[in-house]
Formats: C-alpha cells, structure tokens, sequence
C-alpha cells in the first residue's frame, strides 16, 4: 500500500511491513490478537516488530495541513517481509521514484541505523550412487564428497574472514554456518545422496551473485573430481547487505535529532531495495528487536510520543521546508 501526500519524487518516505511471524498464543500471557496494556508496555503480536510504526508514521502526518507540504510525504506498508520481502522487491523491480529520503520503522530503539549484513541460506546435495557397505567399488560415496566439500568450504570461509572486515559491526566479519546435514540411510550402505545448508551473513560491498558462484565452483571441484552430480538451490532469495553513507544528508539529521550514533547491525531488513531505488535509506523505530519474533511481544509506551516527535521533525524537516 502507496499512499501519498503532495507531488514529485523528491520527498520522505515512512516504510514499514504489515506482516508478522506465526505465534503460539499458549505462549503468551494475553491474547497476542489483541491489544494489551500492562507495566507500562502494549503487548500484541507486531506490536514493535512492527506495525506500531505505520500508526506513527499517520499520527506524525496529521500534525500538518496539506498545504504545507512542499516535497511529498509517502507513507509505504509492505507485504511479506518476514519470507521473501517480495512487496519491497516488487516496488524497487517497477523502478518507482517514490523519495528522495527513506526511514523504515524497524525496532531500533529509536537509534539511527545505517548498515546491516546480507543474507543467503542455500541447500547443496551431491548424488552419487549407492551400494553394499562390504565392497565400495560397488557404490560412490555422496556422504565422503561432502566431507571433501564441507573441508574446502571451511577454508573458503577462513579466507573470506581474513579479506573482508567491518569493525562497524559487532562480528565484524562475514559468517558461515553450517546449519544442516542429512545423507544416507544406513551404516551398511553406501550413501547415495547427502544434502547439506548453509547460512552466509555477508558485509556491505559483498555480492551475492558472487559469493554463490564461488561456493559452487567448489562444490562442481569436488563433484567432477569424483564423478557426482551436485545441485544447487537457494533456500530463501538472498537480502543485500545495507550500507548508507555516514555523511548522508538524512543519517547526519538524525545523529542530531536523536542524540545517537548511528550503528551497524546483524538483522535483514527492506532498506537495501530501497538504497536501490536511489533513496538515502535509514533503519529506525521504537521498540527492542529483542522482543521481535518473541512470546509477550510489546512496545514501551514511554518511545510513543519521541518516536512520533522524531518523525513530526522529519516530515518538517524533509517535506515543509
């Protein structure tokens, strides 16, 4: 949903997503489809992560009159975030001008936030063929291609850490997990197919297009090598890594506003499809992402009113003035 106030191309966006991660209402000490206010917090699923920030973004709004507004304000709710991003994908494939400036209302604790890694979790199964474990010229070995893989992928990895470094970020290299394995059957015989995935958390500068092409002329090494067939399949589509100049015209508005350093993290969000789009993109918003994706989701009320002072600044600042 694109909803605009004012003309051009020129002005601020206000992006956030409407969908949320499943939930287990056992888990939750109130209803998680309803609104709940205790301790000072409103407790509901999204209610930081994060479709408080699309009601803020409309409250922020109405405290100008449509006359005023001399660069357009846009206020975007996005689909599917949580899975393939597809609404911010769909948007930055039309190559829509929609801002010249982009804020997106993930909870950050309202600290400005300019970087984030990319991500790509990608399946890899050799096939060989199998046999009676008493006479391995009966059989090909998928199970022993993966460890020849597995060892080369490691130093690929080690390789990867002493090139590219970040002392932005908390890890401030890029990591590669191992996060599943499955091959074989039975010990007596010969594994046929073994399918590994694996999880790269790349930094900013870092392709992905790259980064799958050389993990999988490793795996086409070993493959040719012991006359298997390897297949490939991405797992999720991949999110680009963030990055937004830290002399960017919005990232330095929002140092002062805030009183914050502006910082890197580890999670993905839509803003790399918008820096695409041309926009000076910043991640910010109220709540913690430590509650996001948890049981008893909720948001401080005490961030209600400085989230929408910040974005009534904003506005004034980038669509009014």
């Amino acid at each position: 949903l694109i909803a605009t106030l004012g003309q051009g191309s020129d002005g601020l966006i206000l992006s956030g997503h409407t969908d949320t991660v499943p939930c287990d209402d056992k888990l939750w000490k109130s209803d998680p489809f309803k609104l709940t206010r205790r301790d000072n917090r409103l407790y509901g699923l999204g209610s930081c992560d994060m479709k408080s920030f699309i009601a803020m973004a409309i409250m922020a709004s109405q405290s100008f009159k449509p006359d005023q507004y001399r660069h357009p304000l846009t206020i975007i709710a996005t689909a599917d975030e949580e899975t393939t991003m597809s609404g911010a994908r769909l948007i930055s494939e039309e190559g829509r001008q929609l801002g010249r400036y982009c804020v997106i209302g993930e909870p950050t604790s309202l600290t400005p936030v300019r970087e984030h890694k990319g991500i790509i979790m990608e399946s890899v199964k050799f096939t060989g063929s199998s046999g009676h474990s008493s006479d391995p010229a009966l059989g090909n070995s998928a199970l022993e291609a993966m460890h020849e893989f597995i060892q080369l992928l490691l130093n690929y990895r080690q390789q990867l850490q002493q090139q590219f470094k970040n002392p932005a970020f908390k890890v401030s290299v890029p990591t590669l997990n191992l996060g599943h394995i499955h091959g074989g059957d039975n010990p007596n015989r010969i594994c046929g197919e073994c399918e590994l995935h694996i999880d790269l958390r790349f930094l900013p500068g870092m392709s992905i297009d790259e980064l799958r092409f050389q993990i999988q002329a490793l795996a086409d090494k070993v493959a040719k090598s012991r006359n298997q067939q390897v297949e490939f399949m991405p797992l999720v589509l991949g999110i680009p890594a963030m990055h937004t100049d830290i002399d960017s015209e919005l990232n330095e508005y929002l140092q002062e506003v805030t009183q914050k350093k502006s910082q890197s993290v580890a999670f993905g969000t839509e803003a790399p499809f918008y820096n695409a789009m041309g926009c000076e993109t910043i991640v910010m918003g109220p709540g913690s992402i430590n509650q996001a994706h948890q049981p008893d989701e909720f948001l401080p009320i005490d961030q209600i009113q400085p989230a929408i002072k910040i974005l009534e600044n904003l506005i004034q600042r980038f669509c009014c003035t």
